[in-house]
C-alpha cells in the first residue's frame, strides 16, 4: 500500500536503488545496480518514474554508482539544506 497523500512517506532527501521503472507509483520490474537522488524539499516526486521528471530533476536524480551517491547527497543537503549556524550569522552574544 503506498500513501500518495504524504509525498515520499516523509523524505526531504534520500538516496535510493532506482527502480527499473515506476506504473502508478510503484516500483515494477525489480532494480537496477544504480542509485537515484530525490530531493522532495526541491519539488522532486518519488512516486514519478526518473523518464518522466523534468530535466533539472533528471540531472539532481543521477543515476549514480553507490559510492558517487554519497558524495552527491552530501553536496547537495550542503549545498540547499545546510543552514547557517548562529557563529558563521554573526549572532552569537558574548556573555
Amino acid at each position: 500500500m503506498n500513501d500518495h497523500g504524504q509525498l515520499g512517506h516523509g523524505w526531504t532527501v534520500v538516496l535510493r536503488r532506482q527502480p527499473l521503472r515506476i506504473v502508478d507509483g510503484e516500483p515494477e520490474g525489480g532494480y537496477t545496480d544504480m542509485y537515484e537522488l530525490i530531493c522532495c524539499d526541491c519539488g522532486d516526486d518519488p512516486w514519478v518514474d526518473y523518464r518522466e521528471v523534468p530535466a533539472e530533476f533528471r540531472q539532481t536524480r543521477g543515476p549514480y554508482l553507490f559510492t558517487a551517491g554519497i558524495a552527491a547527497y552530501a553536496r547537495h543537503v550542503r549545498r540547499y539544506h545546510s543552514r547557517p549556524r548562529a557563529r558563521d550569522r554573526g549572532t552569537l552574544r558574548k556573555a
